[in-house]
């Protein structure tokens, strides 16, 4: 999406983000930064179709979002949900891990993350 279609705002809270990486994204922006993970290039914090994702691999038009213990709650499971089937529509295929899953079990998330995108291992 170009910057000239994204609002100040949501540009603003993406920086923020950035700035405000949770234990689990930091983790995991380690090994996705820089083309580190079989040479996939990520972005982080990126807006997307008026939402911000954690995580984006453009040209493998992939979303990685990490959820804490809020997203397990009615009205955030029923958000995310409504929010997947948007991005999903615009052709995004959108992965989500526990924080806990990439703190305890960072090369499984990989795993995942490579499979999605056709590479066969971390």
């Amino acid at each position: 999406m170009p910057h000239r279609q994204i609002s100040r705002g949501l540009r603003a809270n993406a920086r923020t983000l950035r700035s405000n990486m949770t234990d689990a994204e930091k983790k995991l922006w380690h090994v996705l930064r820089a083309h580190r993970l079989e040479g996939i290039p990520f972005r982080r914090q990126m807006p997307i179709e008026g939402y911000i994702v954690d995580f984006a691999a453009p040209s493998y038009r992939l979303i990685v979002d990490l959820d804490g213990s809020q997203h397990a709650e009615t009205p955030d499971v029923k958000r995310d949900q409504e929010r997947d089937l948007v991005l999903s529509s615009q052709g995004w295929t959108v992965l989500r891990f526990w924080n806990s899953d990439v703190l305890t079990n960072l090369d499984g998330v990989c795993r995942k993350i490579l499979e999605t995108c056709g590479k066969e291992h971390c």
